[in-house]
């Protein structure tokens, strides 16, 4: 914890040392938390917030003014939530961040946002896609038509995907116009257009507007609701690539999600080109990340998903050193791209196939999921099992990719040998079941994809941090 002298250091100093420091932390966000007593100031670093310093309560309204001024807000107005931006150079350092405010019962609370770019200047190649999913991506965005999604939960690392894509794009002989809310990154060579619901300019009237505008390339913010949804399919399948994000956890769900919203299955089958699904992970340091023995199991998880006998994994050395904190430093995506082929077009058409069905056309041979993808990372180094384990339901993965379920244990009891077991028996049977009484179409058998495409193309072994978007 930091402390200052308040009678000494004028706001306007301390404000901006915040800022700077978090900056140079590369911290995602910094909050202001107003607390009976004082002013929490918090730093979100590699996802977790860390404590930074306490204002007392006496200068927690002039710090909290100092940054409204900053970020061109009403001063007079503490009953209602504004929004606001701050561009410019503070301490030397050139930074663009997006201000929130909301009223709550101790006073106002305030979180400002760091918009980092260099990852999504760096390329493609520096968002860590293994060898396969890499490839992948790059055929789809050769495709001069069809939708992209690009899916994850708030704070994934969406936006420096899309992002990165935009720059491999941005082409003089194309015309690339985006609808987002807000505009996170101004590119050159972009139309990019400011959603403003206020007075009417929405996604789905933007989006009419567009497509009299003659583009290649369209990018659309976020699809939120059935209408804008059934806009971007309709606006792919008339000969323009559209890009576009959702709140979906993976390939399946993002379907399910699409056809919940009421967009044909025709149209659907026809437009969509592929998926890309990601969550973020701790990076382990490289300066002290430890090799250890690996438990029953994290055996286990690795033969059945990764088909990989292994002894020894990285992880985190407890404390730390001087380059991290406790061990990790920066974060990664864990991937899964899905590219559809004829055999799931063919399945969206009809309506009479299950989810069970779907599911495993999805997950077929030709997808690494995500866990495989995170796995691979951890026998890299990249990151570790606990890691893995936080971010990714390991044992509901696993059921979906074999109809097996492990022993739900915790994850560091390693007395007995139970806990690798696999459970079978009436699940599969029932699974066999479900496959007779199919409407006559054969999935396709999953096989485990080859520990060759997991090598990471990051051009650099410690890539830095990705920004939550």
């Amino acid at each position: 914890m930091v402390a200052y002298d308040f009678t000494k250091v004028p706001i306007i100093k301390v404000v901006d040392d915040i800022i700077v420091q978090a900056a140079k932390s590369e911290a995602s966000d910094i909050h202001f938390d107003p607390r009976e007593d004082d002013l929490l100031v918090r730093m979100r670093i590699d996802g977790d917030l860390r404590d930074y310093t306490r204002v007392p309560k006496v200068y927690e309204r002039n710090l909290i003014t100092r940054i409204k001024l900053l970020s061109n807000m009403n001063i007079t107005e503490n009953r209602l939530p504004q929004d606001g931006a701050i561009k410019g150079v503070i301490g030397g350092i050139a930074l663009d961040m997006r201000v929130s405010t909301l009223p709550t019962n101790e006073g106002e609370k305030c979180v400002i946002r760091i918009l980092d770019y260099t990852r999504s200047l760096a390329g493609l190649e520096a968002l860590g896609f293994n060898k396969a999913n890499f490839e992948k991506l790059k055929r789809m965005i050769e495709v001069p038509n069809g939708i992209i999604l690009i899916t994850g939960a708030t704070g994934s690392g969406k936006s420096t995907t899309v992002y990165s894509v935009l720059q491999k794009l941005n082409r003089p002989e194309t015309n690339i116009i985006t609808v987002e809310d807000p505009i996170e990154m101004n590119l050159e060579g972009l139309n990019q257009v400011q959603v403003n619901s206020e007075i009417g300019l929405d996604f789905a009237t933007v989006l009419r507007s567009i497509l009299r505008q003659d583009p290649n390339i369209i990018l659309i913010g976020e699809i939120r609701d059935s209408e804008t949804a059934k806009i971007a399919v309709r606006a792919s399948i008339t000969g323009h690539l559209v890009l576009s994000t959702i709140h979906t956890n993976n390939s399946l769900s993002t379907i399910e999600r699409l056809l919940d919203m009421n967009v044909e299955r025709y149209l659907l089958s026809t437009a969509l080109t592929g998926i890309i699904s990601q969550r973020l992970a701790k990076m382990l340091c490289p300066h002290c990340r430890q090799k250890v023995k690996a438990d029953n199991y994290q055996k286990k998880v690795f033969k059945l998903a990764m088909n990989q006998d292994i002894d020894e994994i990285y992880t985190a050395k407890e404390g730390g050193c001087e380059h991290c904190t406790n061990g990790y430093r920066g974060r990664i995506a864990i991937q899964e791209v899905l590219v559809l082929n004829d055999t799931i077009r063919d399945a969206l058409n009809n309506e009479k196939l299950d989810r069970e069905d779907l599911r495993k056309m999805v997950y077929s041979s030709d997808v690494i999921t995500m866990l495989q993808d995170a796995l691979g990372k951890v026998l890299e180094g990249t990151t570790s099992f606990e890691e893995v384990y936080r971010i990714i339901d390991i044992d509901d993965d696993l059921d979906e990719m074999f109809d097996e379920e492990l022993d739900r244990k915790n994850l560091h009891d390693t007395t007995t040998e139970a806990l690798g077991q696999v459970k079978t028996g009436k699940k599969k049977e029932k699974s066999k079941e479900k496959e007779k009484k199919s409407n006559g179409v054969n999935p396709p058998q999953i096989s485990i994809p080859s520990l060759d495409s997991f090598v990471v193309t990051s051009p650099t072994p410690y890539p830095g941090t990705v920004p939550e978007k």
